[in-house]
């Protein structure tokens, strides 16, 4: 059974957590900490833990360097940040720096069930809603799409690329687009390999700039 640890300074907030992770996850140990200091311990006490939970403005945080500490201490350890933060470059900072998911404190509680289902089964998870949304200025993450990568995509991974950057998934992209869910899964895989990146994330990131319109029109 899995092992989380919820790491925020609200006391309230990690009580109503506790409730929904005992829901979903009948005999899960559930661990606490109130400050990224407590948090640090914790993770370094317990290696086999299955889940970080993290606040991004907890004491001791300090933004996303908080992050980037614990992901040095703990590179294989999964932690999804949990914020009330909707900034879209905040959301996609926190993944490029190796966060598995960005769950927005404000979010009903059947979307939270079904991020964290997401999370723990090894996906990644970022909220669709922020990701539909405008993007405010950020930092340049150094990864960019060179016009022969984007030319060298299919018409159709295009559009799964373009779904992608809603947040979608596999299943939510099939739908749109009306083809099979394996199919989708072979279209990523290939827009990983044209586009020369590791992962899903790093495909949006690089793609996040990109007109579609211009390329849709061939």
């Amino acid at each position: 059974m899995y092992t989380i640890l919820i790491a925020d300074d609200h006391p309230l907030f990690r009580d109503a957590m506790i409730q929904v992770l005992q829901r979903l996850y009948e005999g899960c140990e559930l661990l606490q900490a109130d400050d990224f200091d407590a948090a640090m311990e914790v993770a370094q006490d317990q290696p086999e833990l299955d889940l970080v939970l993290l606040d991004l403005n907890m004491p001791g945080m300090n933004g996303l360097n908080g992050l980037k500490a614990l992901r040095q201490q703990a590179p294989t350890l999964p932690v999804a940040i949990i914020s009330a933060e909707t900034d879209k470059s905040i959301v996609m900072q926190s993944i490029a720096l190796g966060a598995v998911g960005y769950l927005n404190k404000s979010a009903p509680r059947e979307k939270l069930d079904q991020a964290l289902e997401l999370i723990l089964a090894g996906n990644i998870y970022i909220p669709p809603d922020i990701m539909q949304a405008p993007e405010s200025p950020q930092p340049d993450h150094g990864l960019q799409a060179t016009p022969q990568q984007l030319h060298s995509l299919t018409r159709k991974q295009l559009l799964v690329l373009q779904n992608m950057l809603t947040g979608a998934s596999n299943k939510q992209i099939a739908y749109e687009l009306n083809i099979a869910e394996a199919t989708v899964k072979a279209h990523v895989s290939a827009i990983l390999a044209k586009l020369n990146v590791s992962n899903r994330v790093q495909a949006m990131l690089l793609a996040r700039d990109i007109d579609f319109s211009d390329y849709l029109k061939r």
